[in-house]
């Protein structure tokens, strides 16, 4: 089977783009200040150059989970940084390339480091290599902070197995998923002059369950529908956010944000699912 897969990365510093726009994500999203430990992380190599951007949940004080592809050590990742502010890079400017407020993407701005923002010289994945062995992709990365950041709440693991009885249930168009992330909110053709849009803003939408066994799940991804119905999704910088079972005050994390199949980030998304009793042994080994 042919396969075109948009990995929900970033690996090019965007221009932020002013706009009012009722669109997110190829869909409807709203601010997401209900997640305050869903965080912007910006990856770098040995020498401190920027690599891609994804986004993660911080699950306890130190350990920020988010996608393999993110902390592919072996692809040149070697270091992070993580923002928690809901506005991590909204002021990013392109001229100057650097956003004043957060100190996105290059530092922690004064006085957030241990509050806000954390350093990291200490990444993990899975087992990813660049989706070999699909649909098992082994796509979980785990980020361990150098200043452990105190919250009121953190993201929750799911249960193993929590979404097993779904795979052959009726009704699962029924099942709602929260999304959140600070992706690109529009993806344009690779050679055309309407540029992305990008606002670094940590943005929340609802999906629903499309299902969980099919070729590209194979009860290892879980695929859900972003258009239509008041519906939003994912796109490129959203990698590693969180997908949780319910609305939009959930913080039960079944699922990391992992791939799609259009380049221009329509239709369906697929997650990583976490809620294995294997993905839950290895993150909590650390």
């Amino acid at each position: 089977m042919r396969r075109t897969l948009w990995v929900t990365l970033i690996a090019v510093v965007l221009p932020a783009i002013t706009a009012t726009a009722a669109y997110a994500i190829t869909g409807t999203w709203v601010e997401d200040n209900e997640h305050p430990f869903v965080g912007l992380a910006d990856l770098y190599d040995a020498n401190g150059e920027f690599v891609w951007r994804c986004s993660g949940s911080l699950i306890s004080p130190a350990v920020f989970l988010t996608a393999g592809r993110c902390a592919d050590t072996a692809e040149g990742t070697a270091t992070a940084r993580v923002w928690f502010q809901q506005d991590g890079g909204a002021n990013y400017n392109p001229i100057t390339q650097f956003d004043p407020v957060s100190g996105h993407p290059s530092t922690c701005a004064e006085d957030t480091l241990g509050t806000l923002c954390a350093t990291s010289d200490e990444l993990y994945n899975y087992g990813f290599a660049n989706f070999a062995g699909f649909p098992n992709t082994r796509n979980a990365g785990l980020v361990i902070l150098d200043q452990p950041i105190n919250m009121s709440e953190y993201g929750e693991l799911a249960e193993a197995g929590l979404l097993s009885g779904l795979e052959i249930a009726r009704g699962r168009k029924d099942t709602i998923f929260t999304v959140s992330g600070f992706g690109l909110t529009g993806c344009t053709q690779e050679h055309s002059a309407v540029p992305h849009i990008s606002y670094r803003r940590r943005l929340m939408a609802q999906s629903t369950l499309v299902n969980l066994r099919s070729a590209n799940t194979d009860s290892c991804n879980l695929q859900t529908q972003r258009n239509g119905d008041g519906r939003g999704g994912t796109c490129s910088g959203d990698s590693g956010g969180p997908v949780s079972l319910g609305g939009t005050n959930s913080n039960l994390i079944v699922g990391v944000t992992s791939f799609g199949m259009d380049l221009l980030c329509r239709g369906t998304d697929f997650a990583y699912r976490i809620h294995r009793a294997e993905v839950l042994d290895w993150i909590n080994s650390y």
